[in-house]
């Protein structure tokens, strides 16, 4: 492998090159290289200031993940960054891209930088379950403020170089050639003296307000719910206001190191990697081309409709979005109208991004119009004859070789495809509400879908920026059929004695968004209901016949006030004691332990048939679906990695304890046993 860092001299200015394709990555070649050129150039006369770039599209992107669990090879960043600030000539850091993790304690080892307003700097260790590791949690503060800090490395999200700038810690904003102005940068500040070292400021520090970490806390309580990265890096920052540079870099060190041999830090490593998996289809070859896509079509302009389009939309592909009437076609097109409108008020869009985006859009009342699109997604409500007549009808309309796919969340992608004469362009997508927000996407593979069919649903879910994974067909694909059993346990627990609030809290506390009936409360208790008052077969059929839809209806398992605040409700808890003494039920004291057994193990169990028949293509698939699609805790993994963590055997051993209550629908699956059984893992 060819040597990553090299020079260049302008004058009396030295570049310092790294070449490290695809995101200039901090291996150890990258390291060793750095410290070498900084000492080469410190030594040499002719020199009197030192710029670090980076070739390719970005600025240093982070550590290289690579690397994680592996021996040390020195010099470690740490050492590397306090290098480069010890260098007694003035060093400039020209950033384009992203200089994220350590790219951006790289920059704050450099004495000045340089960045063009399209740059962003970043800490984001957070979401593998660390913190800045080589002096960011304590030069960060000194440098940009400690609020910026706490945003950067608490959240993990990047800020642009023109926030950065306004802080202080980007010294210049720039437009042009980054280099001739980082060059030049440099030589305005060649004699500068003394020079400005991060780690040697106190400036930021004076007089900060130590309620500025609850207030932040407060702000962000979200973050800090049994995740313990966020907590370690408000508190490392805190240190910053608190001790000495030289007290808190160790602080940091300890912390860093405690963190990588966590659990959590490992549930997320797996996780990065997980993800980056699910894109590669098992049985495909690399060499299959996907298809064109340049105009998209929607049937249906609801909710789902008009999220799907406005994904198309927002990435600069023209979509016709066909409805039977002009009221629903008005009100659809309206609402997505709204978000973008709503999107750039929060400043993620400019007005002239929305009006873009919708001059994209086509809405039509006329079926034909289809047939322009490479790629026609159907959104209607779920009833296989409705889908089966209009795939009928997309046969005679589409052209060949367009693509023709079903956002259904649970029925039969082959039999849709029967309806036509083309199951090989056949496929399912399916979208997760708010379509435009979710970024998960089932790409359903039917029998006879091609393969270049599939490779350019994952090409095209890439462009629209969704994390695709690849299902199998079987009733509600992988994400619905692992909800199934959890929502039949948790509705059958209340019953038993359980109440919602029980069951949704230890949901909560296990690290979930919501628990089970505040989800369905959210997406609504009328989903996929029959409509016939004179069948009331479960709790959700009761609540449905008397309108307790949900926070649509300000009333479904809770109460809602007019702020859609919950509470628990009288009426609910009646219904539910009704329905345990038609079925005989009597009531008992429910442990969280038990929820925890019949409505997350069950979860796992169905993952494992689900893997077994096939229909995922790999465990850590399964995962990538629960953190995506319905808000599994990263830091734990998923639910198959989870599963893991636990242990199928105990798995096992608390499924045989709730067997009976599980009832005779219940049935173990053989891997799981099999698990048990030889002590293996899913996902390792």
């Amino acid at each position: 492998m060819s040597d990553p860092i090299s020079t260049e001299d302008h004058g009396p200015v030295r570049i310092i090159w790294s070449d490290n394709p695809p995101v200039n990555a901090l291996g150890a070649a990258v390291r060793q290289g750095l410290v070498r050129e900084i000492e080469a150039a410190e030594a040499d006369d002719a020199v009197e200031a030192v710029v670090i770039a980076c070739k390719g599209r970005t600025f240093f992107a982070g550590a290289d993940i690579s690397e994680f669990g592996k021996p040390p090879v020195m010099p470690w960043l740490p050492t590397v960054v306090d290098r480069i600030e010890a260098c007694e000539k003035p060093v400039v850091a020209a950033i384009h891209g992203t200089a994220l993790g350590g790219g951006c304690e790289v920059a704050l080892g450099c004495h000045y930088r340089v960045a063009l307003p399209s740059a962003k700097l970043g800490f984001p260790e957070v979401n593998l379950g660390l913190l800045p590791g080589a002096g960011g949690t304590q030069r960060g503060p000194r440098v940009a403020g400690v609020e910026l800090a706490l945003q950067m490395a608490v959240t993990g999200k990047p800020v642009s170089a023109q926030v950065a700038a306004d802080a202080g810690l980007v010294n210049r904003l720039v437009e042009g050639d980054l280099i001739e102005h980082a060059v030049a940068y440099a030589n305005e500040v060649k004699d500068t003296r003394p020079l400005p070292r991060s780690s040697q400021r106190d400036d930021r520090l004076q007089d900060v307000d130590p309620s500025i970490f609850e207030e932040f806390k407060k702000k962000n309580a979200k973050l800090f719910r049994g995740d313990v990265a966020p907590a370690a890096n408000l508190e490392l920052v805190r240190i910053a206001t608190e001790k000495p540079y030289e007290e808190g870099v160790i602080a940091e060190r300890n912390k860093f190191m405690e963190l990588m041999v966590g659990d959590q830090a490992k549930a997320r490593q797996y996780f990065f990697f997980a993800e980056r998996k699910a894109s590669k289809i098992e049985g495909v070859s690399d060499d299959v081309q996907p298809r064109e896509i340049k105009r998209v079509g929607v049937i249906g302009a609801g909710t789902m409709g008009g999220g799907i389009s406005m994904n198309f939309l927002t990435a600069g592909i023209p979509v016709t979005i066909v409805e039977m009437n002009q009221e629903a076609l008005d009100r659809g097109t309206g609402i997505m109208r709204k978000n973008y409108d709503s999107t750039a008020r929060k400043g993620r869009m400019t007005p002239e991004q929305v009006e873009q985006a919708m001059g994209l859009l086509k809405p039509s009342l006329n079926f034909d119009d289809l047939a322009e699109c490479d790629l026609i997604i159907e959104a209607v409500y779920e009833n296989m004859d409705v889908k089966k007549d209009i795939f009928g009808r997309l046969d005679g309309i589409a052209r060949k070789g367009a693509i023709l796919a079903s956002n259904t969340s649970y029925l039969d992608i082959n039999e849709i495809a029967a309806a036509t004469s083309r199951p090989q362009d056949v496929l399912g997508l399916h979208f997760f509400s708010p379509a435009n927000i979710m970024k998960l996407l089932e790409v359903v593979r039917g029998d006879k879908t091609a393969d270049d069919v599939l490779v350019t649903a994952m090409a095209i879910a890439k462009k629209i920026r969704k994390v695709a994974v690849i299902a199998g067909v079987c009733y509600g694909f992988i994400g619905n059929r692992m909800l199934i059993p959890r929502q039949l346990e948790a509705e059958k627990l209340l019953m038993e004695g359980a109440t919602p609030q029980q069951v949704d809290k230890v949901h909560v506390e296990f690290g979930m968004p919501m628990g089970p009936f505040q989800m369905a409360d959210l997406a609504g208790v009328d989903i996929g209901w029959h409509r016939d008052p004179s069948r009331i077969e479960s709790i959700r059929d009761a609540l449905c016949a008397i309108d307790r839809w949900g926070q649509k209806k300000g009333a479904g398992f809770y109460d809602y006030d007019e702020n859609r605040r919950p509470s628990p409700s009288e009426k609910v808890q009646g219904i539910i004691d009704d329905f345990a003494k038609q079925k005989g039920i009597e009531k008992r004291e429910i442990s969280d332990q038990e929820i925890i057994e019949r409505t997350l193990y069950t979860m796992v169990n169905e993952g494992a048939k689900i893997l077994e028949e096939g229909k995922a293509q790999r465990a850590s698939d399964i995962d990538v679906v629960w953190v995506y699609g319905y808000g599994w805790p990263v830091y734990r993994g998923g639910p198959m990695y989870w599963a893991d963590s636990v242990g199928a055997d105990k798995i096992v051993e608390g499924l045989k304890r709730q067997q009976e209550r599980l009832g005779d629908k219940f049935s173990f699956s053989q891997l799981l046993l099999d698990k048990a059984e030889k002590g293996e893992k899913f996902t390792r």
